[in-house]
C-alpha cells in the first residue's frame, strides 16, 4: 500500500530575537497541554527506557524554530566568555551558515544559553526531555509527528540498510531511502503543527535532564529531571543524519556529554509563556 502525505496550513504564534545586524533567532510559542510521554509497549523498535509511558503536563514555553544553525553559534560564540570559551567554528560540515551547528558538548550548550540569555536579556536554557518530545510529537501519539513512519523525503537520517544486516533503512513498513552522509539546511524539510523543523533527524539535540535508565519517579509537570551531585550523561533527542529511522522516532532516547558531527541543540525560553 503506497504512502499517503497529506498536507494541512496552521497559524503559529512566534517571536524573533535579533542577535545582530543580520541574525535574528526564530522562537515559536509551544502552548500548554498532556501528553503521554515514552513509547507505548506495541511500538516498533522501542527501548525498555522508554518505560512507563506516563501523563506531562507541560507550561507553555517558546522553542526555536530550528536546531541553532552555524551562523547564530558564530555570533554568540564572539561575545565575552562566562564559564569557558567556545570555538566560534566548530562543525565538521563546512560551507552554509544555515547547516545545524554540531560537534558542540552538553557543556559548550550551557555556554551558549548562558551568553545568549545575557545578550538579549532573556531566559534561554537547554529543554527539559519533556518539553523536546511534547514540542516534537506536535499533538499526535504516533512513532513521527507525521505518522506511523518515516521517509528521507521528510527527514535526514541513514536511509539504506547496512551491508552486514546490522540494521535497517526502512522503518516498519515504510520504504527505504537515501543517506546524505551530511547534516542538510534547517527548514529544508516540513515543520509540524508547531511550526519545528528537523525534530527528527539531521543531528541529535541536547536536552538539559541527566540520563535516567528509565521514567520510574519521573516528573510530570515537564520540568527537567536532574542530579546536580551526579556525573551520568545527559540527554539526546531525535536522531541524526548518520543513524538509522529507529533512533529518529518522538519517543528514543540516548545519553552523552561530548559532541560529535551529528549533535547539535536547540533553545528555548520561558520569558514568552502565557497562560
Amino acid at each position: 500500500m503506497p504512502l499517503v502525505l497529506k498536507r494541512k496550513k496552521y497559524q503559529v504564534k512566534f517571536f524573533v530575537e535579533k542577535l545582530s545586524d543580520r541574525v535574528n533567532l526564530e522562537m515559536m510559542l509551544i502552548p500548554s497541554g498532556m501528553f503521554l510521554m515514552g513509547s507505548p509497549e506495541d511500538e516498533i523498535d522501542r527501548q525498555s527506557n522508554e518505560s512507563p509511558q506516563h501523563s506531562v503536563n507541560v507550561p507553555s514555553f517558546c522553542m526555536g524554530k530550528y536546531p541553532v544553525t552555524q551562523e547564530q553559534w558564530r555570533v554568540v560564540a564572539g561575545l565575552e566568555a562566562i564559564d569557558r570559551e567556545l570555538n566560534p567554528d566548530p562543525s565538521h560540515f563546512k560551507g552554509n551558515d544555515h547547516q545545524p551547528v554540531e560537534q558542540v558538548s552538553w557543556y559548550d550548550a550551557q555556554e551558549f544559553c548562558a551568553r545568549l540569555s545575557l545578550l538579549t536579556k532573556h531566559e534561554y536554557r537547554l529543554p527539559s526531555e519533556a518539553e523536546w518530545e511534547y514540542a516534537c510529537r506536535g499533538k499526535t501519539t504516533t512513532p513521527f509527528h507525521f505518522g506511523k513512519t518515516i521517509t528521507t523525503d521528510l527527514a535526514n537520517y541513514n536511509g539504506i540498510d547496512d551491508p552486514d544486516g546490522k540494521w535497517s533503512g526502512s522503518y516498519d513498513q515504510g520504504p527505504k531511502g537515501i543517506y546524505r552522509k551530511e547534516t542538510t539546511l534547517v527548514g529544508m524539510f516540513s515543520p509540524n503543527i508547531f511550526g519545528l523543523h528537523d525534530m527528527h533527524g539531521n543531528v541529535w539535540e541536547w536536552c538539559q535532564d541527566t540520563w535516567n535508565n528509565n521514567y520510574v519517579g519521573a516528573h510530570t509537570d515537564g520540568s527537567a529531571w536532574i542530579d546536580k551531585n551526579d556525573s551520568r550523561s545527559h540527554l539526546l533527542r531525535g536522531g541524526s543524519w548518520f543513524f538509522n529511522p529507529s533512533y529518529c522516532y518522538s519517543a528514543y532516547r540516548n545519553g552523552d556529554n561530548d559532541g560529535d558531527d551529528d549533535v547539535g541543540f536547540r533553545v528555548v525560553c520561558e520569558a514568552a509563556r502565557t497562560p
